[in-house]
């Protein structure tokens, strides 16, 4: 079994780090997911009998790494949900993408078709039947001219399918080791990282932060002396 990272637990919900290549859910690969992982883990800690519920609250793409929290309880994963629904419930992410961007800060608002065939998504007119707006913030943290790379931080106001990778693509600073949507680093790990979550605790209603960043090698060596 895959070892957690547990980056906050308690009665009610439990954070852990996404390990990027295992999907967030069981999914037609058969492969081992981040629901049956924690699952087991309870299962195993507290030497539970038969199936633990464990709520699935969001989903990461299954290349993409970083923060997600699970339910440990029926009322949590409702209470949690309806976060997400009125965006109370907010994610941000790091990506490393493809050249200089002129703007440091910006908003990029765009609609997307997704095409179910193909598991992807694009760019369309808003006219087009089954568009979706789709909008994120975005803002460069450091530039590599040696790579031409860029760190950038992304607050996410919609959850769109694939959508940071679509928009970043058609913005024209596709994200390093995108293999869908990018145009450099192919056979890398994609370098998309949900590097920071905020809830408010489904029983205390607390407001609760959590940060995990990726590790400082390979493509994220960009990371390395910045604070985030």
């Amino acid at each position: 079994m895959e070892k957690l990272k547990i980056i906050y637990e308690d009665n009610h919900i439990i954070v852990v780090e996404k390990i990027p290549n295992i999907p967030s859910q069981s999914d037609k690969t058969g492969d081992v997911d981040m629901l049956t992982l924690v699952k087991e883990y309870i299962k195993e800690k507290y030497n539970k009998p038969g199936n633990v519920y464990v709520g699935l609250i969001h989903r990461l793409d299954r290349p993409v790494g970083g923060v997600m929290v699970f339910a440990k309880t029926s009322k949590a994963a409702s209470r949690l949900s309806n976060q997400v629904r009125e965006k109370i419930f907010k994610k941000e992410y790091l990506a490393v993408v493809d050249g200089k961007i002129e703007n440091t800060k910006g908003t990029l608002i765009d609609y997307l078709y997704k095409d179910e065939r193909n598991n992807m998504s694009k760019v369309v007119h808003k006219d087009k039947k089954n568009a979706k707006e789709a909008k994120l913030d975005y803002e460069v943290l450091v530039y590599n001219p040696i790579k031409n790379l860029s760190l950038v931080r992304i607050n996410l106001h919609t959850g769109r399918h694939h959508q940071i990778r679509v928009q970043l693509s058609h913005f024209g600073h596709s994200i390093f080791g995108d293999q869908k949507y990018g145009t450099r680093g192919k056979g890398k790990q994609i370098a998309l990282w949900a590097y920071k979550l905020t809830i408010e605790h489904p029983i205390t209603k607390e407001k609760l932060e959590f940060r995990d960043l990726p590790e400082p090698i390979g493509t994220w060596c960009i990371l390395k002396n910045e604070k985030i």
